[in-house]
């Protein structure tokens, strides 16, 4: 689950170190395919998923219960892959495998900070792409 006080990577080939020179918080080649090159529908799918993110984030942040917990990451996760978020999805998928979490203040501290980075990396990128008209 946490290692040296970072997330495992639930899938390496979607990680990014964050790095200048990394992957973005979208994948927009993953997006692209989803939409099938529709780029009304594209930002559509960047507008609910950003409009979700900040609900879905209050729900983590509120389970109080293993199958809250569960329930919130899953939908993170899930809604992640959809648009290409893949460091989001990887930082969801590893705390939806241990939903104990919930009960450890500190674990649960570290996942909390570690996924609201990724959100907070996706919501400023799709910003910053609906500013540029992409």
């Amino acid at each position: 689950m946490l290692e040296n006080g970072e997330l495992l990577a639930a899938d390496d080939r979607h990680v990014s170190s964050g790095l200048p020179g990394s992957a973005p918080p979208i994948d927009h080649g993953h997006l692209r395919r989803y939409t099938m090159g529709d780029q009304q529908l594209e930002r559509e799918v960047l507008d609910l998923f950003a409009g979700e993110l900040p609900k879905t984030m209050a729900a983590l942040h509120a389970a109080k219960s293993e199958r809250e917990w569960k329930i919130a990451t899953h939908t993170l996760k899930g809604s992640a892959r959809t648009v290409g978020a893949w460091r989001l999805a990887s930082a969801a998928a590893a705390a939806e495998r241990d939903a104990s979490i919930v009960h450890d203040p500190k674990v649960r501290k570290d996942v909390l900070t570690a996924c609201g980075i990724a959100v907070d990396d996706a919501l400023a990128y799709i910003q910053a792409a609906t500013a540029a008209g992409r």
